[in-house]
């Protein structure tokens, strides 16, 4: 059997959507429904890389794709725009955000037909800065925070945030006052504590984790990841109190805190 192809899949979906032969659920849905899926299935992509998974990946980044075709032909019926016009403003983009590669703008440009200079990590990302500022300009989103998204994970939110603010100087010079400053937001939250309101208790522990994420930009280290990491690892090592106890017919309700504590320190010292 051949391969199917973008143009196939085109065809499913539209064939999907047809308000006379397709699939009631997909014809029922509209841009704001099915954004929690987009966002689900970006989720189950990361899920695939991080544990390895590479048979599964592909499956992933193909329900990943599939948002995007669902979106593409939800325009197309409104003529908003379709997935030809997803396509050229992508490649349109990419090519306007990497003039190193494209310096004539043309996408069928060799490299023996451009005159390359070496151009280093740190010189790509100011150029692609210096470009988004532009963009943002044009759509008349003056104001530096203004495209950064709300939906996005509040770790990597709050570190995109932190690094637009700093573009433009507001920043410490190292990682060293940010320590002061988590030290300084601890103490906050201890004073919340004490006065017992839930809001200012959330409020003091939210400046706190901000400045974490913060020390973490700094030191070079994306928050977000470093938090799923430690998501991880504390599930392998939970998994393995539970494996433990089950083996000797026990389970968490019934085993005290120090137990579980031994056997949390026995799967830290194994490497789980």
């Amino acid at each position: 059997m051949s391969h199917y192809t973008m143009d196939d899949l085109l065809y499913l979906m539209a064939r999907l959507r047809d308000p006379a032969t397709g699939c009631p659920w997909d014809i029922k849905q509209t841009f704001s429904t099915i954004v929690n899926y987009t966002i689900e299935e970006a989720y189950e992509v990361a899920d695939a890389i991080e544990r390895d998974d590479i048979q599964h990946l592909c499956d992933e980044l193909g329900d990943l794709l599939f948002q995007v075709i669902f979106y593409a032909q939800m325009g197309a019926e409104k003529d908003y725009f379709d997935f030809d016009n997803i396509v050229h403003q992508l490649v349109t983009k990419l090519i306007r955000r990497h003039p190193h590669v494209f310096p004539d703008g043309e996408l069928k440009a060799t490299q023996n037909e451009i005159e390359r200079a070496d151009v280093t990590d740190l010189d790509v990302k100011a150029s692609w800065e210096r470009i988004k500022k532009q963009e943002r300009l044009k759509k008349n989103k003056r104001q530096i925070l203004a495209d950064i998204p709300l939906s996005l994970p509040a770790l990597k939110r709050a570190h995109k945030l932190q690094y637009r603010a700093a573009q433009v100087g507001f920043d410490w010079t190292d990682y060293k006052p940010v320590l002061d400053k988590i030290r300084e937001e601890l103490k906050e939250v201890e004073l919340a504590i004490e006065t017992g309101k839930e809001e200012h208790i959330q409020d003091e522990i939210g400046d706190l984790i901000f400045c974490c994420v913060n020390l973490a930009r700094h030191l070079q280290v994306d928050a977000e990841q470093a938090v799923r990491q430690c998501n991880a690892k504390f599930t392998r090592r939970f998994n393995y109190i539970e494996e433990q106890l089950a083996a000797n017919e026990q389970d968490c309700k019934s085993s005290s805190l120090t137990e579980m504590d031994y056997l949390w320190r026995q799967a830290k010292e194994k490497g789980l």
